[in-house]
């Protein structure tokens, strides 16, 4: 995966925000003022749609990489430390936050927070957290240095989908029941109206509620097909029929209603 910034500061101070599903949400401050933490669940919350700020996640899925100036040596010097749960993402973070094979240590935060049956208490007031969304956001505040959330909780966010990194996406689910013909047609039409209709790239993940009846539910699926805008906000969705083309343009934001 390439790195989504342009060439990091030298000095700076790093944090990573994933969700159990493994998505990730993380911010480069090369001031080291700000409490970023709060910040990133609080753009959690309004991503996903979620009740209130996930702060349960902080001391579980967190990351953290400082680079600091040793004033002995005049050498820059890292400190990178992970909660345990996120160590398997090792070579993403050192991606993301341009570093060479770096290990990170493991934090050492409560492992009461931290254990499964603990955080499986959450799961039903955050299904969302627990859904592989498949995005990388880098959070980019326009605050002022002091302030702890951004200007009205809408920051600007930077997608990495796959190698690729557009300002912008959309993340479409589709439900369906079976790989019927009916399936199949109704995927050759959409996917030629997306790549026909859409400024911006696109994910587009297919869901057989057959075979995973959780994610529908997870999702508020009662029927097949269904299609869900995920991402831009609002989440919205049509059920049914899908060969309105009108329909979903107006759904995606490309047709004024």
């Amino acid at each position: 995966m390439k790195n989504p910034s342009s060439s990091l500061p030298p000095l700076f101070k790093g944090i990573a925000l994933f969700t159990p599903g493994g998505d990730l949400i993380y911010c480069i401050d090369p001031s080291k003022k700000n409490r970023w933490h709060l910040n990133l669940c609080a753009v959690l919350q309004e991503w996903l749609g979620l009740i209130e700020p996930p702060h349960f996640l902080v001391p579980c899925y967190t990351a953290t990489v400082d680079r600091w100036l040793d004033p002995y040596t005049g050498q820059v010097q890292t400190s990178a430390i992970a909660s345990a749960s996120v160590l398997r993402y090792q070579a993403l973070l050192n991606a993301i936050f341009e570093m060479e094979d770096v290990t990170w240590a493991i934090a050492p935060w409560s492992e009461e927070l931290c254990h499964p049956m603990v955080l499986a208490t959450y799961r039903q007031q955050f299904p969302q957290l627990w859904e592989n969304h498949e995005l990388i956001v880098r959070l980019e505040s326009t605050a002022d240095e002091g302030s702890v959330h951004p200007p009205n909780l809408s920051p600007k966010l930077r997608f990495t989908l796959s190698e690729q990194t557009p300002t912008q996406g959309y993340v479409l689910r589709l439900f369906v029941s079976g790989h019927t013909g009916a399936t199949e047609r109704t995927l050759k039409t959409l996917h030629q109206l997306l790549e026909e209709s859409l400024g911006y790239p696109y994910t587009l993940k297919v869901i057989d509620v057959s075979k995973h009846p959780e994610q529908a539910e997870q999702a508020h699926v009662s029927a097949t097909p269904t299609l869900v805008k995920m991402w831009p906000l609002p989440v919205r969705r049509i059920v049914g029929n899908l060969e309105d083309q009108d329909k979903i343009l107006n759904l995606l934001g490309c047709l004024k209603s």
